[in-house]
């Protein structure tokens, strides 16, 4: 199936404020759904709506997310409207006034249908890509799940189509009656950084740490 240049532009994606940073460009938003590690996906329940924080995987023009199939919170993503938010925090912008104070971003928003996956052969491959988005090649190192396992867990897949990418990369705005004030204005960058890897302590010594963050 053909898949369009861009993410669909919509009465539900379409800028209303800072139109400058928005942008539909497909390319882009994979780039940011690949680099960042959490999506926030909101659900509507019975008792009102709520904001799942959650790991996800992307196979092409798909999205994957996944939980046991018992959580009565992801269920209410199948076959249902959900919105999958996926963040990336890239500075503190300091300004010389508290108002002007902002953030440096990078982010997506996703509007779709969740679809339940039930095929064992793409279940597999959207766990494989979650562990892989994770830790590039993992899937291939650990052991893959089993049938109870499958059959424990919910899949569910959201199409990259409806959406937009809004990015902020720039310094503070300040009020021009403003740029003589002695306050320190400027950007902090921020990042996400690797830690020295903790073995489990009941595994023998020697064995390869990953590699390929």
């Amino acid at each position: 199936m053909a898949v369009s240049a861009d993410l669909s532009e919509t009465d539900r994606t379409r800028a209303r404020r800072a139109k400058e940073r928005v942008t539909f460009d497909r390319e882009l938003a994979y780039s940011v759904l690949d680099e960042a590690y959490v999506a926030h996906v909101g659900v509507a329940t019975e008792s009102g709506p709520v904001v799942l924080p959650m790991a996800y995987g992307r196979v092409d023009d798909r999205l994957y997310l996944h939980g046991a199939a018992a959580n009565g919170l992801l269920r209410s993503g199948v076959e249902a409207e959900v919105c999958v938010t996926v963040t990336i925090l890239d500075g503190l912008v300091m300004a010389r006034s508290a108002f002007h104070h902002s953030m440096n971003y990078r982010c997506v928003v996703l509007r779709g249908r969740g679809r339940q996956v039930t095929d064992d052969v793409e279940k597999a491959a959207a766990l494989d890509a979650i562990v892989d988005h994770a830790v590039p090649g993992r899937s291939s190192q650990a052991r893959p799940a089993n049938a109870a396992e499958l059959r424990k867990t919910l899949v569910i897949c959201v199409p990259i189509t409806e959406g937009s990418v809004k990015v902020r990369g720039h310094g503070a705005v300040d009020d021009p009656e403003d740029l003589d004030l002695p306050v320190w204005a400027g950007v902090i960058p921020l990042s996400v950084a690797v830690g020295e890897p903790a073995q489990e302590p009941d595994q023998p010594a020697g064995l390869a740490v990953p590699d390929t963050w």
